[in-house]
């Protein structure tokens, strides 16, 4: 007989904040220092730096029966300190950082990581690593052991220090996750509205660039090269004008990516997720383009929910071209939302805690700027 902790008696899914809650409470999630409140996110908790990064030449996977540790040493890294005031990154650089955070997870669950919305927006490449593992930003089954950070900052020198939060955590239970087809979406649009216009579907929900706007209307932002470093936990302490190029809207309504530019620009549809639903970011069929979209492409339920119901958000997308130059137009796709169901609706949703700096967002930069 089953008991309520074994796999198959507990709802399969994304779990929500109160379940990461009961990880937490049962030694599944430990930590270095006590994990705080401020990490606990409607559907991911936030990890954190501990206390020293290392400088390596190259990133890497540590492979099958490998540790992040024993790769590290085939590198001959330099160590960084994070302690105190805490350390700048170089831009260009890539960085191995054990985070505070470590896992001996129940049968039945496994972790998924991306980079936080202020991340992405800053241009810090980041992407989770644990032993033994062939892919980036994927926790097996049952996986125990630590956690490790591979950050590279692409556009600003940043400076960090030991509980920096860069990247976040999702936990599913059940295997694979659970991805609405376009039958759910459809049924789920008609029922309360994903999107403020009509539904674009193909393998998800079709994110569309918005490059329209009235002369001198700004429609997006350059990443200026060479700027002063930015303090990854200093909000607001930046005028947007220092580190920021503003890219006006063009009576032809397109824009030109250059390659190693990067571009802040946001979706023509404002959106919603549901309670009972998160949803991230996929790449557009290479196909379509040669450029990336949204490194930070996790939206918690409750994101873009407006006080009416209607969707009152739009994506932010964090855009660089790949090789070549290459045209964007307005209402051209750039991305796919898929929708994943969560084992419980969300007690809390997104926009109701203190944390939460982008509800109802329109075109925006980071957290850290003014302007």
């Amino acid at each position: 007989m089953r008991t309520e902790n074994e796999p198959g008696t507990r709802p399969a899914g994304l779990l929500a904040r109160q379940r990461i809650m009961a990880l937490v409470k049962a030694g599944a999630v430990a930590a270095a220092a006590p994990v705080e409140p401020g990490q606990l996110q409607p559907a991911s908790l936030d990890l954190r730096l501990g206390a020293e990064a290392f400088r390596v030449r190259a990133s890497f996977l540590p492979g099958r029966g490998s540790s992040v540790a024993e790769r590290l040493k085939s590198l001959n890294p330099e160590r960084v300190s994070l302690e105190g005031a805490g350390a700048v990154l170089e831009k260009g650089i890539v960085y191995i950082a054990r985070l505070m955070e470590r896992l001996a997870l129940p049968a039945g669950v496994s972790g998924a990581a991306n980079p936080k919305s202020s991340t992405g927006r800053l241009d810090i490449f980041t992407r989770l690593i644990v032993d033994g593992s062939d892919a980036f930003d994927a926790v097996p089954e049952s996986y125990a052991g630590p956690l490790f950070a591979e950050i590279s900052p692409r556009s600003f020198s940043v400076r960090v220090r030991e509980g920096t939060r860069l990247n976040q955590l999702r936990f599913r239970d059940g295997g694979a996750a659970l991805i609405l087809d376009a039958e759910a979406l459809r049924a789920r649009h008609e029922a309360s509205a994903l999107v403020d216009r009509a539904l674009a579907l193909r393998d998800g929900l079709i994110v569309h660039v918005g490059l329209a706007g009235a002369a001198g209307e700004v429609v997006g932002y350059r990443a200026i090269k060479n700027s002063d470093v930015i303090v990854v936990d200093r909000i607001g302490g930046y005028a947007a004008a220092d580190f920021w190029e503003p890219i006006l809207a063009r009576a032809d309504r397109r824009l030109v990516l250059d390659p190693d530019e990067f571009y802040i620009l946001a979706s023509r549809e404002k959106m919603q997720i549901p309670a009972d639903l998160a949803a991230e970011m996929a790449p557009i069929d290479p196909a379509i383009g040669e450029f990336r979209v949204h490194y930070a492409g996790f939206f918690d339920p409750g994101f873009g929910q407006g006080p009416d119901g209607r969707p009152a958000a739009r994506a932010v997308l964090e855009v660089r071209s790949r090789d070549v130059p290459f045209l964007l137009e307005d209402g051209q796709p750039v991305g796919r939302l898929v929708f994943e169901q969560l084992a419980d609706a969300a007690d809390e949703l997104y926009g109701a805690g203190a944390t939460s700096n982008y509800q109802h967002q329109g075109l925006k930069l980071s957290k850290h700027f003014r302007g």
